[in-house]
């Protein structure tokens, strides 16, 4: 296990290109010939088992690198496209990779969750095995391509990295599991719990607007269930045992939705797996506390293609 100082994580990249991380000749190299473009979202639509297609927001990062890796990132369980804000895309320009970003159903532009329809206890494997190679099909990402490639995903998403990692053990080149939840607990459920009232009483939901066409779908979605009876016994912990490729699991000291166990638990089952603590960070890393995040994953990338 690793644990990072806040002297450690380096600086963001400027829009040239330009930095002071101590990153090797060949990602320096790179990355001077390289420039960050701002992309826009598309549309896929994909099929699903109620019968009617969804429609998935997406888009490509650095589409100008077509044999770049490709790094797929997973929001959280209030996320969508555009509350990553420039995250993907200055981390794709550290990594000199292509960078693919969407908004699950139920989030952002894509598809909303069907009113007074509740997530099932099995929503994040729905995804991670159902929808998520759905749309890796249907934009044509093909096996050789899915091999090279990065899953990179936060809170809920970095549920949905692990689940589909441990059902396609032989499908990614490495997972980045941020702040993942692999149990429930106490402190998240109370913690959800309190953004219910900032919700209905704060200015939360107005917040959130800005990030999702149908708001209330994208927070009853995920509140209800998080809150629900029947998900206090969800554990995914025994299913991490099948993940073969790299794995890098990291959390914030002081994260207000989950303790340290979350990933402290990933090694029993994942021995090859490479935890990193960052103090003095919260729940979201690449919002507190970019620096060190982006330098932890980039020496993990490094070191996994050396």
């Amino acid at each position: 296990m690793e644990r990072l100082s806040p002297r450690e994580g380096g600086r963001r990249l400027s829009s040239t290109g330009e930095q002071s991380t101590n990153l090797p000749p060949q990602i320096m190299d790179r990355l001077a010939s390289q420039s960050s473009r701002r992309s826009t979202s598309s549309f896929a639509q994909i099929p699903a088992k109620s019968g009617e297609a969804l429609k998935i927001e997406y888009r490509w990062l650095n589409e100008d690198r077509p044999d770049a890796p490709i790094a797929m990132f997973l929001h959280e369980g209030l996320g969508s496209i555009a509350m990553w804000k420039d995250w993907p895309q200055a981390l794709c320009d550290q990594l000199g990779f292509r960078g693919l970003v969407y908004s699950r159903p139920g989030y952002g532009a894509s598809t909303p969750r069907e009113s007074g329809a509740k997530w099932p206890v099995d929503f994040l494997h729905v995804q991670a095995q159902d929808v998520l190679p759905a749309l890796l099909d249907t934009l044509r990402i093909d096996h050789a391509e899915r091999a090279r490639m990065w899953m990179i995903g936060h809170s809920d998403g970095g549920s949905i990295a692990l689940l589909h990692a441990s059902a396609f053990p032989d499908s990614l080149a490495g997972v980045i599991a941020i702040a993942p939840h692999v149990f429930v607990e106490d402190r998240s459920v109370t913690a959800i719990g309190q953004a219910s009232v900032q919700y209905t009483q704060g200015d939360l939901r107005q917040r959130l607007s800005r990030y999702h066409a149908d708001v209330d779908s994208a927070f009853y979605g995920w509140n209800d269930i998080w809150l629900s009876t029947e998900f206090r016994h969800w554990n995914i912990t025994r299913l991490l045992s099948s993940i073969r490729c790299p794995l890098l699991a990291i959390q914030g000291e002081d994260d207000e939705y989950a303790t340290m166990a979350q990933i402290d638990i990933i090694p029993a089952h994942a021995p090859h797996a490479k935890l990193v603590k960052l103090p003095a960070c919260g729940h979201s890393p690449h919002k507190q506390c970019p620096e060190m995040l982006d330098a932890a994953i980039t020496a993990f990338v490094i070191k996994t293609a050396a």
